[in-house]
């Protein structure tokens, strides 16, 4: 019923484009036609122009691994801001492709395809368009209605997950990415690509190669852009800054100043200080099954007792946290954070 309810919303919504000239005149049929991989467009290898890049903290997305591209105007430049932000020129292209290998112990075989999801910068701001890979893994399709797909894979342990993996829709995309009512970006800032990517040419910090490329202007000094560390990796960061670093990627683009969690009083963003606002010793703002019956979003030394991990481990819409993006838990996050909360000093 879902699909045929989404095919005929498909089909309305591209009727609107031609009559009503709406955003999404900006978005293609397929992504092949856009260009941006060369040959069988599954193995993603790059036209020119095309740039691949990694962020240091990622998104938790359902254990899906994603590849991530950029492509620049011919001739155009980013501006780095004084915030470690960058203004991107209109026509940047940001690429997004989430796949699953069928077995995690072996993540290079058995691939599959799972969608693709372009943030396009246009005259009317950034906008996120869905494509959906077909069985054949041969192209991806634009849905702007999403999409749901049955999914499953042998996990690192080597145990089996089921699910249903949800692909956005149009106007989900605004639910992440907002801030202070525009669409943004949230990977691609300073902090997050500051450091080293293997690329076909050899290994090099990716600033660096974005300066080299003469993709950036203003960008200061290397030394002086902080890193946001690699969650996943005990020897990048101290355990609370790695335990912020999850924090800060997974649940920041809701909870800070100018977004939708803001009337929380919760601000999980890298940058904040006061611990209150960062949630320890912090009462919710509005009383209601989420909070579990529990006193405090963080409770230093009791991440039992702490709201912030509950809403973590729930899947049920209505408690979890983040609300979006996933449908599975994601343990070594879980155990990141109570581990970053059990050693906390109590007051």
């Amino acid at each position: 019923m879902f699909h045929l309810f989404r095919k005929a919303l498909n089909a309305l919504l591209f009727i609107s484009i031609v009559l009503c000239q709406s955003p999404l005149k900006y978005a293609k049929p397929k992504l092949s036609d856009y260009g941006f991989f060369i040959g069988n467009i599954s193995n993603h290898d790059i036209n020119k122009g095309v740039l691949p890049y990694e962020v240091s903290a990622k998104l938790f997305s359902d254990y899906a691994i994603k590849s991530r591209f950029i492509v620049l105007p011919k001739g155009q430049k980013i501006n780095y801001k004084s915030d470690g932000t960058f203004d991107f020129p209109i026509g940047s292209t940001l690429i997004k492709t989430f796949y699953y290998p069928s077995d995690f112990r072996e993540p290079n075989n058995n691939i599959r395809l799972m969608e693709t999801r372009l943030l396009i910068n246009t005259i009317e701001g950034w906008l996120g368009f869905p494509y959906v890979w077909n069985n054949e893994q041969t192209d991806a399709f634009l849905e702007i209605a999403g999409d749901r797909l049955e999914t499953s894979f042998i996990n690192i342990q080597g145990e089996k997950e089921s699910f249903t993996y949800s692909v956005p829709n149009f106007n989900q995309c605004k639910g992440c990415h907002v801030n202070q009512t525009q669409m943004k970006p949230i990977g691609t800032k300073a902090r997050l690509l500051n450091h080293d990517y293997e690329y076909a040419e050899g290994t090099m910090n990716q600033l660096k190669k974005w300066s080299a490329l003469e993709m950036i202007n203003n960008l200061p000094e290397i030394s002086s852009i902080s890193h946001t560390p690699n969650y996943d990796d005990p020897n990048d960061g101290t355990l609370e800054e790695r335990a912020r670093a999850w924090i800060d990627i997974n649940c920041a683009h809701c909870h800070r100043l100018g977004a939708p969690g803001e009337t929380s009083g919760l601000f999980l963003n890298i940058e904040e200080t006061n611990k209150t606002r960062l949630g320890v010793y912090k009462p919710p703002v509005a009383a209601g099954r989420a909070t579990g019956n529990l006193k405090y979003t963080i409770l230093p030394g009791n991440p039992e007792k702490s709201m912030m991990i509950q809403r973590m481990l729930s899947k049920d819409p209505g408690i979890m946290m983040p609300e979006l993006g996933r449908k599975l838990v994601h343990k070594e996050g879980i155990e990141l954070v109570s581990e970053w909360i059990k050693h906390m000093e109590k007051e």
